[in-house]
């Protein structure tokens, strides 16, 4: 038996695939939001990063610059509808959904540090009164990076309300 006669062709091939959509994905994406850009008159580098098979952008600028802060909007509401057009920018173009994530001047990355420090603040009171805590409604996105801080914590949470309210409700797990 030869080396190559161990490797499972379809599933190689499989793979090889996936790797190639998360490729075309990046490159429709990159291409809509140059567009975009050009057509907003503001500079950016478009950075495309593969991660666990899903596609990460980034547009960045320099240090300084702030002209991108337009496209983040209050509590980055801009950039996810800006996410959701370019995710609907790559259906388009090659007929499959796309999760990637959208980032620009570095708020995600921000945010990030900002909600693990949140879902921080939920678990240590949480567990010192054993109460409920109720966060602040937040976005689908930000939703489930706080659960995975708080169940990497050993605590519940789950997601309560509607719409524009919906929020996370932080306990300590019933022993």
């Amino acid at each position: 038996m030869t080396a190559t006669e161990n490797i499972d062709v379809p599933e190689l091939e499989t793979q090889i695939d996936d790797d190639q959509e998360v490729l075309d994905e990046g490159e429709v994406a990159a291409d809509y939001l140059e567009e975009l850009l050009d057509i907003a008159d503001l500079d950016g580098d478009i950075d495309i990063e593969i991660r666990g098979g899903r596609t990460y952008i980034s547009i960045v600028t320099e240090e300084e610059d702030t002209s991108l802060d337009s496209l983040v909007g209050e509590k980055g509401e801009i950039l996810d509808a800006l996410q959701e057009l370019t995710r609907l920018a790559v259906l388009t173009a090659t007929g499959e959904r796309s999760r990637l994530i959208l980032d620009i001047a570095g708020y995600r990355t921000s945010r990030a540090q900002q909600l693990k420090k949140v879902a921080e603040n939920a678990i240590e009171t949480a567990r010192e009164t054993g109460e409920k805590v109720h966060l602040e409604p937040m976005s689908a996105y930000e939703r489930k990076r706080v659960h995975d801080v708080i169940a990497d914590a050993g605590l519940h949470s789950e997601s309560e309300g509607e719409s524009t309210r919906r929020h996370i409700v932080v306990s300590v797990l019933d022993s």
